[in-house]
């Protein structure tokens, strides 16, 4: 039997980003549209709206892409630690480990001869072998994962879509409006945009696009309610 530690499982597939971005565009919206409104519920002047709104979208972004760094990794390495130990298996208890094999195609309805030659078959290629064991015994399989693409995905993504509901506030001078008008285009803008994004979202999932814009539409907007209201309750406490 010849081993190969190193090689991978199954050939990698091309990263895929827009995932990160999908749930990093979320997260940045629905922080940033809780916290313009709950300045606004305090009524507190457009200054404090940006100076909060982007030390939120620049700190919670960069938090949350270093989470998502780190969350990656830690899967990845676990991953390749678990896998490298049962390659070394296949070394140390080669029998045990075919045993193993033919059991859990006993389970898929083998007998006899076919069980048999199942079994030859797998433990005949040291990466197909070790796939199935790490599916069968530690429900693990090779995610298509990359902590530094997925950082700096999430991390972009939630600055993005995470700018939409400063933005009228920010060209609040340009445009002339008034203060309840920048607060009811923000409001537009930041549920056109959620509702994009959790269209977007259903391409990962059996939701309709439909459903699922609005749903996450409706989330931000309920977190946004919250958000202003609290701002609106201290606001009366305080004053």
């Amino acid at each position: 039997m010849h081993e190969h530690p190193d090689a991978p499982i199954s050939k990698k597939a091309k990263y895929n980003w827009i995932p990160d971005f999908v749930y990093g565009g979320i997260d940045g919206a629905v922080t940033t549209f809780a916290v313009v409104a709950g300045v606004e519920g305090a009524s507190l002047s457009v200054g404090i709206i940006l100076i909060l709104g982007f030390a939120n979208l620049f700190a919670d972004g960069f938090s949350m892409s270093i989470g998502k760094y780190l969350s990656d990794k830690s899967q990845k390495e676990q991953f390749e630690k678990i896998r490298d130990i049962e390659f070394r298996h296949l070394i140390e208890k080669p029998e045990r480990e075919r045993q193993e094999v033919e059991e859990i195609m006993a389970l898929y309805g083998f007998k006899g001869k076919d069980l048999k030659r199942a079994t030859e078959i797998i433990t005949s290629n040291p990466e197909g072998w070790v796939d199935i064991m790490m599916r069968r015994e530690f429900n693990m399989t090779q995610e298509n994962v990359d902590p530094i693409k997925g950082g700096i995905a999430t991390f972009i993504a939630f600055v993005c879509i995470g700018f939409i509901p400063l933005m009228a506030y920010l060209f609040k001078p340009a445009f002339g409006l008034s203060d309840s008008h920048t607060f009811i285009a923000t409001c537009i803008s930041t549920l056109t945009a959620l509702f994009a994004v959790g269209a977007i979202k259903s391409r990962f999932s059996v939701r309709n696009w439909i459903v699922s814009g609005l749903e996450t539409a409706l989330i931000g907007g309920l977190a946004a309610s919250i958000a202003y209201f609290i701002g609106l309750l201290l606001k009366t406490l305080v004053g």
